[in-house]
């Protein structure tokens, strides 16, 4: 399993610039390789890889341009997908856990146990659980879509407030109701 300090040695070599961005939910750290948007985390966010000093900032870089200008309209409900070019960066089955993420629609949630059975794990939940807690595009790569075998909000790398936030935003408001009885 990739380490969050195995992932940030990794980014140091293949990142080719990073941004800020400033979300309605904090800020957020953009990261892109040769080949596509390759990282965006939330402040205090796990699995953040924290600083990458051997990455130039470059806010005016055109790819990270266009990933902040996308997450802007994903926020003020102008876009519910993201046409970006991604450079996920791990595990071959993080990388399979991932793309499952990348198939839950917009308003549309589902279970780590429906993840395990879709990628032919159904006995791995917690190992899907802990890919989909490291993936490494949070918003952009749907993780906080995935809820609990019950409907609940469970563990979200960025936090449950901004998991909340989120599904919320793309009016999933049955998780706030099933939250709040908890």
């Amino acid at each position: 399993m990739t380490t969050t300090s195995t992932l940030a040695r990794r980014l140091r070599t293949v990142c080719t610039a990073q941004a800020a961005f400033e979300s309605p939910l904090g800020p957020v750290l953009l990261a892109r390789t040769a080949h596509g948007v390759a990282g965006m985390w939330f402040d205090g966010q796990k699995a953040h890889p924290g600083e990458l000093p051997t990455v130039p900032h470059d806010p005016d870089d055109p790819l990270l341009k266009e990933a902040a200008q996308q997450l802007s309209d994903y926020f003020a409900g102008r876009r519910t997908q993201f046409e970006l070019p991604l450079d996920l960066q791990g595990t071959p089955f993080q990388q399979i856990v991932w793309q499952a993420l990348l198939r839950i629609p917009a308003g549309g949630t589902c279970t780590y146990a429906a993840i395990a059975r879709e990628v032919g794990a159904p006995q791995a939940v917690r190992a899907v659980g802990a890919a989909v807690g490291r993936n490494p595009v949070s918003v952009i790569v749907p993780c906080h879509r995935v809820l609990g075998h019950d409907g609940s909000l469970t563990g979200y790398a960025g936090g449950l407030q901004r998991k909340q936030a989120l599904l919320q935003l793309e009016g999933v408001e049955r998780v706030a109701a099933t939250e709040a009885a908890s």
